[in-house]
């Protein structure tokens, strides 16, 4: 879905504003972005091409340096001896991530990464009006600190999960709720995320269905002009009485600014109508960077089939714990679904390849 790309970046403490000499430790430079599968001639062409800063680069490193530099530029590009002609196995850019709903409902952020570090965990959707109190109500310096927070872990936080929703028939109380997503997405931004979680999400007594459908896509190519202006994506929580896949896709065909996107939500109602596959392919041309599923060991959805849609996809974003039971050690449920996790994708690896 998402095309792949390649930058060799210099070693963060090997810059001279750290206090290292260039080329002290490894030296990959920054290049152009090359596409996936590039061959070694064609690094060594962008190397050479880019701002004439390679064509010093004997000079500052020894031979053996450069022949290791260069080891490892072949090893990221998967052109080593024997891997020449590799390919990726499909769903292999897929991980796991969180939402802290409801899992993570009670805990502070330094929890959250502490938590999500020690399991593996590596990315997190952050539910609203939870502990970690991540809200539009932070002040410059306090969104600052959390996008540092961030910066500084291993884990990369995808943005808000609102509550925001483009239903409701009394104008006032939809344009609160579009402002109110406006307001999350410029949160998102200044915390250094890439998104924002809304909702459909009811039809009401007295209303066409084709008329809240409307009303719901049109809010969107809103938020998602706004979001747009802000680098971010809005993804459409497949939720509430607009479950039914073939109302999210009615809704979307309205909404068809590029940067709206769905999030799967792994609901019962996936199963209605023709069942799981036909219901995942009326939306997956619009699955954004998220999707959501439960725990994937309890309960009778079927979690294997849809782990195989998706890796049949080769979808390449994160697929998010939101789960519900009672648990006592955070660190070790997420092991847990982890390693569940990796199990069900090699499973359907193997079907592919079978």
């Amino acid at each position: 879905m998402h095309s792949t790309e390649l930058r060799f970046r210099e070693s963060h403490t090997d810059r001279p504003e750290n206090g290292h000499t260039p080329g002290a430790g490894y030296c990959m430079r920054d290049l152009p972005i090359l596409p996936h599968g590039t061959e070694a001639v064609d690094i060594l062409h962008a190397a050479a091409l880019n701002d004439q800063r390679e064509l010093s680069i004997m000079n500052e490193m020894n031979r053996s340096d450069f022949l290791r530099a260069m080891g490892a530029a072949a090893l990221v590009a998967g052109i080593l001896p024997g891997a020449a002609h590799a390919k990726a196995l499909p769903g292999g850019k897929m991980k796991l991530g969180l939402v802290t709903y409801l899992w993570g409902q009670h805990w502070d952020l330094d929890t959250i990464i502490k938590n999500c570090t020690e399991s593996g965990v590596l990315a997190v959707e952050l539910r609203t009006e939870h502990a970690h109190k991540v809200q539009p109500t932070l002040t410059k310096a306090e969104r600052e600190a959390v996008k540092k927070k961030f910066a500084d872990s291993p884990v990369l936080c995808l943005g808000p999960g609102t509550n925001q929703q483009f239903d409701d028939p009394e104008p006032e109380k939809l344009a609160a709720n579009i402002q109110g997503a406006k307001d999350f997405i410029i949160l998102s931004h200044d915390i250094g995320a890439s998104g924002v979680k809304v909702k459909p999400n009811s039809f009401h007594e007295g209303v066409p269905h084709e008329k809240t459908i409307e009303q719901i896509g049109k809010s969107l190519n809103e938020v998602g002009k706004f979001a747009g202006e802000h680098g971010q994506q809005i993804r459409l929580e497949v939720h509430g009485k607009c479950a039914e896949l073939p109302t999210i896709k009615a809704i979307m065909d309205i909404a068809d600014n590029p940067n709206v996107a769905v999030c799967w939500n792994s609901n019962g109602e996936d199963l209605n109508g023709q069942g799981l596959e036909y219901n995942f392919n009326l939306v997956k041309d619009r699955f954004g960077a998220t999707a959501h599923i439960r725990e994937l060991n309890v309960g009778d959805y079927p979690y294997q089939d849809l782990i195989n849609l998706f890796v049949g996809m080769d979808y390449d974003g994160w697929l998010l714990l939101e789960c519900r039971t009672e648990i006592t050690d955070g660190i070790a449920a997420m092991k847990e679904q982890l390693a569940l996790f990796n199990d069900m994708v090699k499973n359907g690896q193997a079907k592919i390849n079978a």
